[in-house]
C-alpha cells in the first residue's frame, strides 16, 4: 500500500525542504534523528532510511541495566591513591 501526499517545497536557509507528513513518517519507519539518504531519482528524490537513528545520553542511560552490565569493573588491580 502506497501513501502519498502533495507538499509544497519551502526556503530553508540556504537549503530548500519539505516537511514529511507525521502518517507518511509513521509508514515509512521514520523517526526524529533517523539518518537518511537522499538521491536523485529519474522522476524526482527519493529519501531512504540509512541506518538506526543514533541514541542521545538520555536514552543510553535510560537504557542501561546495572544488573546486567555489572557494575563497574576494571582491568587491574588498584593502583596509586586508588589502593589507599
Amino acid at each position: 500500500m502506497t501513501k502519498s501526499a502533495t507538499l509544497t517545497v519551502q526556503q530553508w536557509g540556504n537549503s530548500l525542504a519539505v516537511r514529511i507528513p507525521a502518517s507518511l513518517a509513521r509508514s515509512a519507519h521514520f523517526v526524529v534523528g533517523q539518518p537518511v539518504e537522499v538521491s536523485v531519482a529519474d522522476d524526482g528524490v527519493l529519501v531512504k532510511r540509512a541506518g538506526s537513528p543514533k541514541l542521545t545520553l538520555a536514552q543510553k542511560l535510560a537504557a542501561f541495566d546495572p544488573d546486567r552490565h555489572g557494575g563497574e569493573v576494571m582491568a587491574s588491580r588498584p593502583a596509586g591513591n586508588e589502593a589507599m
